[in-house]
């Protein structure tokens, strides 16, 4: 009987522990599951912030490719050249702007055979017998003299030099969208210039203007 009592004992307690055990081991797993819980919250927080658009720096402005207006525009001018220096060398000459590009031909007459320059000149003045009222070349950006698209600088006038045959005759084309005829751009604009031809050869190294020779004809570029 004192045994079965003992034993009856021993089992009351061992229930009424199993049964304290049981809150405590729920509240350790309330715990554990609400830690994992703030840890995801947590995780989930710090990506939140790491895409946050303010730690984005913007995009760059976008680039225009829009072009001038005056590239719609098609435009030409025709103006014929004065003998001057008692040359005897006249001619006519074109420009034709169409989408930004413009074409220069020339047509000459009365020359010597050979080399001779060509320039544009900063005023539209012919009215001087050496065509120098035309002033020096025409040179918007302050770059030296030199060849037409030389690394080291060349006037926006520095057209070049061309060759006429055994009966004085010459013709020259050029093309180039650094000129345009009345867009306003004055780094760009030849209207109000002139065209000269000289005796000489550009030796396009001589400051300022290549010691070209007498200017043999003028024309000034006007509509």
């Amino acid at each position: 009987m004192i045994i079965f009592q003992h034993k009856l004992t021993l089992k009351t307690k061992l229930m009424k522990r199993s049964i304290l055990y049981i809150p405590i081991l729920a509240l350790c797993l309330s715990i554990s599951c609400k830690s994992d819980k703030k840890e995801d919250v947590t995780n989930d927080t710090n990506v939140e912030v790491g895409s946050d658009t303010k730690d984005i720096p913007p995009p760059p402005p976008p680039t225009s490719d829009k072009e001038p207006d005056y590239y719609k525009d098609t435009k030409k001018v025709t103006l014929a050249l004065d003998a001057k220096s008692n040359s005897g060398v006249t001619g006519n000459v074109i420009f034709k702007q169409d989408q930004g590009v413009v074409t220069m031909i020339a047509v000459l007459g009365g020359l010597t055979e050979g080399e001779h320059a060509i320039h544009i000149h900063e005023k539209a003045d012919c009215s001087s017998d050496d065509g120098k009222s035309s002033g020096g070349h025409w040179n918007p950006t302050g770059q030296p003299h030199g060849k037409w698209g030389n690394a080291t600088g060349y006037h926006k006038g520095d057209i070049g030099n061309f060759t006429a045959d055994e009966n004085g005759h010459a013709s020259i084309t050029k093309v180039t969208d650094e000129w345009c005829i009345g867009c306003g751009d004055d780094t760009k604009d030849i209207l109000g210039k002139a065209i000269i031809v000289h005796q000489g050869v550009d030796d396009f190294t001589s400051q300022p203007s290549g010691a070209a020779g007498s200017r043999v004809s003028c024309g000034g570029i006007i509509q």
